[in-house]
């Protein structure tokens, strides 16, 4: 068992905002889901996962508010989330207390916090949930000016690797169309999509327009990351963000 590799956003939030992205390194799933596999619904051992989970609750000021991803746009309050999971792809967390999460696999992760450090926020951002406006509704949920909100973009599949069909580009242009840059046409109706572009875009036209990171692709950082497109059946990263008092 290869030791635990964590991750860190890196961006100019202040201090009480803290951050931590797991990868696949460490942990205790067997293949597929070698090693940190983070989720109970990809077919792992549930006592694998339970104890991986153990092992991140580890590093964590409290439990972290999971959600059951549906690539929609609902946002909870991380604050306010007690027994049920619920359905739900982004969630915010005003003040101390509470931890957002989401769970990745080549979707993008999105962290967010405002400049004061009052108010933080995860969003998954599979295309779907970008196109349709998870960003934008998380950034309102923060409840805070947009133009005071920091974002970093979190470990997704990147430009080289995103293929996708026509019905996707036309999604996102028929919303904005400067949504055209970030696909390359590689032919037979295909287009290779850049989705770290989009969710800049889709920031910038949500008013936040200070956003870092963007830098990984899951699919071709293999023995980093689990990826959904390059392996099938896998497991699952959290990127988490919260507040210290």
């Amino acid at each position: 068992m290869s030791a635990t590799e964590f991750l860190t956003a890196s961006w100019a939030a202040p201090a009480c905002v803290r951050t931590l992205v797991t990868t696949r390194a460490g942990g205790e799933s067997q293949p597929p889901w070698a090693g940190f596999n983070l989720a109970m619904h990809v077919g792992d051992d549930a006592l694998a996962v339970a104890h991986n989970r153990e092992a991140l609750r580890a590093h964590l000021p409290a439990e972290p508010a999971w959600l059951n991803q549906v690539h929609g746009v609902h946002v909870v309050d991380a604050g306010e989330l007690s027994g049920a999971v619920p359905d739900a792809d982004a969630s915010v967390a005003h003040g101390a207390g509470a931890v957002c999460v989401v769970m990745t696999a080549d979707c993008l992760p999105v962290l967010l916090c405002d400049k004061a450090g009052s108010v933080v926020g995860a969003a998954h951002a599979g295309w779907r949930g970008l196109a349709d406006g998870v960003l934008e509704a998380t950034v309102a949920a923060m409840g805070v000016p947009s133009g005071e909100i920091l974002a970093w973009l979190g470990p997704a599949i990147g430009p080289d690797a995103f293929e996708v069909g026509a019905e996707v580009r036309a999604h996102f242009v028929a919303h904005a169309p400067e949504a055209a840059e970030a696909f390359s046409d590689i032919g037979d109706g295909k287009y290779l999509a850049d989705i770290y572009l989009l969710a800049r875009q889709r920031l910038a036209e949500a008013g936040v327009t200070e956003v870092s990171g963007g830098e990984h692709c899951t699919v071709i950082e293999r023995e980093r990351f689990f990826s959904y497109r390059r392996d099938g059946v896998t497991g699952r990263m959290a990127s988490l963000v919260w507040l210290e008092p």
